[in-house]
């Protein structure tokens, strides 16, 4: 981790809770040995442009687990009904943070270029309140019709038009060359875009997917979206963490660290 050369103080914030209705105590969950937590704090610590990462949670247990592998925590309220409220509330304790990037505690596997191309696109548009990432998947994919896989649609100045857990878009007719993206549990914000966020109410379409990104766009904010080849899956379910952990022990077993492409 380092400064970047525009001299941003931008930290990455993991929120971790332990009631997850699909997956109970999933950031602690062994993957490989290692909470699954440790994974993607690892996986942020080896990116260039965060000053500082962070895991933001209100269990002492992931508090704890968190602080054995040597991260930092700020333990936040319980009464937060997202992860973006509970980064707003962590980002506090750092007024010098100009930036920030929520890094979802589920996406073991994240790309470290990923995170400092997000970093770099926050820094380098002064006007761009928001960003995340997808990567292309083929429409053929079983993931498309995952609601446990979410989907993105993209204006043609590359902004996020929507998201989805359905499938998007509907393919009623081929048309060629039209690519389906899958979302990356990553996001950019300025700071105080953040603290805006988090000012509004739960949107009716966040609501009914269960996305928040959907509050931004109901409100009118440009999200870009950055492509990707970083292919690595995020863990949702049980049956995922042990897809990630059949991945990481594959490329232990041939020498070699996971980098972008692992399905």
């Amino acid at each position: 981790m380092s400064q970047t050369a525009s001299n941003q103080h931008i930290i990455g914030i993991l929120p971790a809770r332990w009631g997850s209705t699909r997956f109970p105590g999933k950031p602690l969950h062994l993957i490989a040995g290692k909470p699954l937590i440790q994974h993607a704090w690892e996986r942020c610590r080896s990116s260039k442009n965060l000053s500082d990462v962070l895991i933001a949670t209100d269990d002492i247990r992931i508090a704890d687990a968190a602080r054995k592998f040597g991260g930092s925590v700020i333990m936040t309220s319980t009464e937060h009904l997202t992860g973006t409220d509970r980064l707003a509330e962590a980002v506090d304790a750092f007024p010098a943070a100009s930036h920030i990037l929520n890094i979802q505690g589920d996406e073991p596997l994240i790309d470290p270029l990923l995170i400092d191309e997000l970093a770099k696109a926050l820094i380098d548009d002064s006007d761009l309140q928001m960003v995340t990432a997808a990567n292309p998947i083929d429409s053929t994919d079983p993931a498309v019709n995952d609601p446990h896989v979410v989907k993105v649609v993209l204006k043609k100045n590359g902004y996020a038009l929507y998201f989805s857990r359905s499938p998007i878009p509907y393919f009623r007719c081929t048309v060629a060359g039209l690519p389906v993206f899958r979302h990356k549990g990553i996001y950019g914000y300025r700071r105080d875009f953040l603290k805006k966020f988090v000012t509004w109410p739960p949107s009716p379409l966040e609501q009914a997917e269960s996305l928040e990104q959907l509050r931004a766009l109901e409100n009118g904010t440009n999200i870009r979206v950055i492509i990707t080849s970083d292919t690595s899956p995020g863990v949702d379910t049980p049956a995922q963490a042990i897809d990630v952990e059949r991945l990481l022990l594959n490329h232990a077993q041939s020498h070699c660290l996971p980098d972008q492409s692992f399905i």
